[in-house]
């Protein structure tokens, strides 16, 4: 046995050590949910707990309130960062396990802070708020909080053990029809009606997305279109969420539906805006060198992780946009069975059940074993930076 063996044994047994305060964090924030950019006792109760085993806690980061850092180490590279996701979904609570997502980061930090005390690089925790809405990862990548970082780390509950995550490109457009109110019987004639152009672009596009490739898709939904019968809407407002296998994919379908909107306004007598209100998610480019890492330590474990079933997509998320500029990982992991999905009820329940506090405990371990590595075999980064710049010339 060399002495990383010794540190990976040591790490067991630090998780080990704080199981039980671990699950009381996950807990309480299962029980306390907090929806994206107001994620206040969350991040009160992440920071607080960093802060008082002496890591170096700066809240407030990115210009976002509910956003922090934390720092262990000397400052010098590697580095590597440990994401931690707080947020909740309105109605449903934590119905994404992302209360399992902050405990595990948070363990792993913990562990990896006392077995390395005197850390010759960084072990960087950050705090992303609003993956369910808003984009915080987006948020704090154009505000530097990734730069210098060598590798984002994460694991995500689900109803899948994968090695990594089939996370596709997602953006949302808002269309808007502006026509010319009148009354439908006194003067018909004058009435340029708005919602029916819109419901024509839904028309149209129900025919594009016939023949959209795997992995696209538009969903849309009426969010104005008059207030009473008796007048000819003269604003009508879609939004429409897209998604592509790819962010050049996304583009592409974007660029669609954008076309789209526009004749239906001339042969409506309409005019057509198309305004993207939020930030665009990239599709998730998974590092094969570190996701390679945690899944062995993984599977020591018992929890075996398989490469994701080819055709199957879970969504977007906003580590999709850190993993274009960073070596990231996204594993999941199993909470229950394949039959069921995230965004349930159910989910939530499994959230705070015992499988839950497994999977959190055992992927705490699994990520910090997977910091260790990172922080003390340089090589191991350098061949994470060149499997990172191998896909990039390979995306284009």
């Amino acid at each position: 046995m060399d002495d990383r063996d010794d540190l990976h044994e040591a790490l067991g047994r630090e998780i080990e050590r704080l199981a039980d305060a671990l699950w009381d964090v996950s807990i309480d924030l299962h029980a306390h949910p907090e929806l994206a950019f107001a994620e206040h006792a969350a991040a009160a109760r992440l920071t607080g707990e960093l802060e008082t085993q002496g890591f170096d806690v700066r809240r407030g980061v990115a210009g976002l309130p509910t956003a922090f850092t934390a720092r262990a180490g000397s400052g010098d590279s590697p580095r590597v960062a440990l994401l931690l996701e707080y947020d909740a979904l309105a109605e449903l609570g934590h119905a994404c396990g992302h209360n399992l997502i902050a405990a595990a980061g948070l363990g792993a930090a913990l562990a990896v802070n006392r077995v390395l005390p005197e850390l010759r690089g960084t072990l960087l925790v950050v705090g992303t708020p609003a993956e369910e809405g808003g984009g915080g990862k987006i948020i704090e990548l154009d505000g530097g909080v990734f730069d210098g970082v060598d590798a984002a780390l994460m694991f995500h509950p689900g109803v899948h053990s994968w090695e990594w995550a089939p996370l596709t490109a997602q953006v949302e457009l808002r269309v808007t029809f502006h026509g010319r109110a009148a009354h439908p019987t006194g003067n018909p004639s004058e009435g340029i009606d708005a919602l029916a152009a819109l419901i024509e672009l839904f028309n149209t596009l129900g025919v594009l997305h016939r023949r959209l490739p795997a992995g696209s898709h538009v969903q849309g939904i009426i969010t104005a279109g008059g207030t009473v019968t008796n007048i000819v809407p003269d604003r009508a407002e879609g939004r429409f969420g897209l998604r592509g296998l790819t962010t050049n994919a996304l583009e592409d379908l974007s660029a669609q539906v954008t076309t789209c909107a526009q004749p239906v306004a001339a042969a409506t007598g309409t005019t057509a805006k198309v305004e993207r209100p939020g930030s665009r998610y990239s599709h998730f480019r998974n590092n094969d060198v570190v996701s390679g890492l945690f899944s062995r330590h993984l599977a020591a474990q018992g929890l075996a992780l398989t490469p994701p079933e080819p055709g199957v997509f879970l969504g977007s998320s906003d580590i999709g946009n850190v993993s274009t500029a960073v070596p990231a990982i996204h594993p999941f992991v199993a909470i229950t069975c394949p039959e069921h999905s995230d965004h349930t009820p159910a989910f939530a329940d499994a959230a705070a059940s015992p499988r839950g506090r497994e999977v959190m405990l055992a992927a705490a371990e699994a990520l910090a074993k997977t910091a260790l590595d990172l922080l003390t075999r340089p090589a191991l980064v350098r061949q994470a930076w060149e499997h990172f710049h191998h896909q990039a010339r390979t995306e284009g």
